[in-house]
């Protein structure tokens, strides 16, 4: 058995892993990084890139028909075999050696294979060749296995080969129906594009309607925007079982009718990989959905040199949120000073549908939980001006919600046209706390959507529990 020895150890080698690895080489440590797939991890390949190279050119196509003077010149149908070309490109062809070199060239040592925890510190790799090799980390050991599209226990669905978003994204070809279990993002998101491309589509959710995480008005106007794209939306509905026949066709057997579809699309959440994963060896545990606890630091109680970054600690299983905790566990794991990670709420997420729908920090709902004394203010940012030129014609939401006890944000939804570049100026404002007696003074250019500040802050100034704004 072959020995080595680093400082950091990191097993997995998607975002979060990936930028764990390049941030404690940064730091001067010796660092190893251990991956059994392609480096880089599902977002690139299978999930966040594809995905929105699916959804880009009908998006485009929309907002150029909404535009007087350039409608005219759109002329013809959406080449598809165009689409999937960009999107292999996007993807690279599922070749990661860009991703690879990042890591090389920064003196990170890449071992292919299937890592474990073998012990306090210790990790071996079952290498590609069949060999295998211990290696000891002085330092600390990074879990970042990233998860899976989870699978509900439902009857004949395994049976029936259905797609995640693994399939769905790297289609070669677009089936004529499509059934899509779940209400979510990946759920929107595809429905939309596999709509665009003359798929009939439909969405089966258990909940009573679609996004439940996300706030019931904004929620309802993607849902909206699916109806008039032809996506058929069935909420409230439990499915007993699934059956594919020998032909091909699958059929969603749920409470009062059945779905039939060329193709079924499971989007029910995540799954963290930690199986042969070596946690019993440290005696460390994963709960039902695949995921390790850590504290805001990123590593597990009572072992601070395990850390756990990305969906596998389940915190915010986002691409951005797992870079970032890379960070915060790369500071810690090299031993400079304590950075933590303040709140998880403070994540940014954006749904690229068509309007877009963003939030960073609570919904209302979220925030009454949370025992929070809140007052919540909306606006359209569709009927500023700036809707004249983005999304013309189109309907818009907009919520802000404040803290009374400090004066500042905790809280923004927004939903528009290409809105989520919006997004950015709340989270600097939710995560820097910064009060409204200084946003007043944040003045917005005209005429563009973030106008919306200014309405807002128009709203909260008349609102006497908030005088002091």
């Amino acid at each position: 058995m072959h020995e080595l020895e680093f400082d950091i150890v990191v097993i997995g080698g998607g975002p979060g892993g990936e930028a764990t690895a390049v941030h404690a080489a940064r730091a001067g440590r010796r660092v190893a990084l251990v991956e059994r797939d392609l480096v880089g991890g599902e977002c690139p390949y299978w999930g966040c890139m594809p995905s929105k190279a699916l959804l880009r050119p009908p998006q485009a196509i929309s907002e150029t028909l909404r535009t007087p003077g350039a409608a005219a010149a759109v002329t013809g149908a959406l080449d598809i075999d165009a689409v999937l070309a960009r999107r292999d490109e996007i993807v690279a062809e599922l070749d990661d050696t860009r991703h690879a070199e990042r890591l090389t060239d920064r003196g990170i040592t890449l071992l292919r294979g299937h890592g474990r925890l073998d012990g306090e510190r210790t990790v071996t790799v079952e290498d590609v060749d069949g060999t295998t090799t211990r290696v000891r980390a002085t330092d600390a050991v990074v879990l970042a296995t990233g998860s899976r599209a989870a699978m509900p226990p439902i009857e004949g669905l395994v049976a029936a080969q259905p797609w995640t978003n693994r399939e769905a994204t790297l289609v070669s070809d677009i089936p004529s129906s499509l059934a899509i279990i779940g209400g979510g993002i990946i759920s929107v998101e595809l429905a939309q594009a596999y709509a665009a491309y003359g798929c009939d589509v439909t969405i089966l959710e258990q909940a009573d309607r679609l996004l439940a995480n996300e706030e019931p008005d904004a929620a309802q106007l993607i849902d909206d925007a699916l109806q008039r794209t032809g996506v058929r939306v069935i909420t409230g509905t439990a499915i007993s079982r699934v059956r594919r026949d020998e032909d091909g066709t699958v059929h969603v057997h749920c409470e009062d009718q059945t779905v039939e579809a060329a193709e079924l699309l499971v989007a029910t959440g995540r799954q963290g990989n930690v199986e042969d994963l070596g946690l019993a060896t440290v005696g460390v545990t994963a709960d039902e959905r695949g995921v390790i606890e850590v504290c805001d630091c990123m590593y597990v109680a009572d072992l601070p040199w395990l850390f756990v970054v990305g969906d596998l600690n389940g915190r915010a299983q986002l691409t951005h949120a797992a870079a970032y905790q890379a960070r915060v566990a790369a500071r810690n794991a090299a031993g400079l000073e304590t950075h933590c990670v303040e709140d998880n709420v403070h994540a940014p997420r954006v749904i690229y549908t068509e309007p877009n729908l963003v939030g960073v920090g609570h919904t209302l709902a979220s925030a009454q939980a949370a025992g929070l004394d809140v007052r919540h203010f909306d606006r359209d940012p569709q009927k500023l001006a700036a809707g004249s030129f983005y999304g013309r014609g189109t309907e818009g939401f907009a919520r802000c919600i404040v803290d009374v006890e400090s004066g500042c944000l905790v809280g923004a939804t927004i939903v528009g046209t290409d809105i989520a570049e919006l997004l950015h100026s709340a989270t600097i404002a939710i995560v820097g706390k910064v009060p409204i007696e200084r946003l007043r003074h944040c003045v917005a250019p005209f005429p563009t959507r973030s106008e919306v500040w200014t309405r807002w802050i128009e709203q909260i100034e008349r609102d006497e529990v908030l005088g002091r704004a």
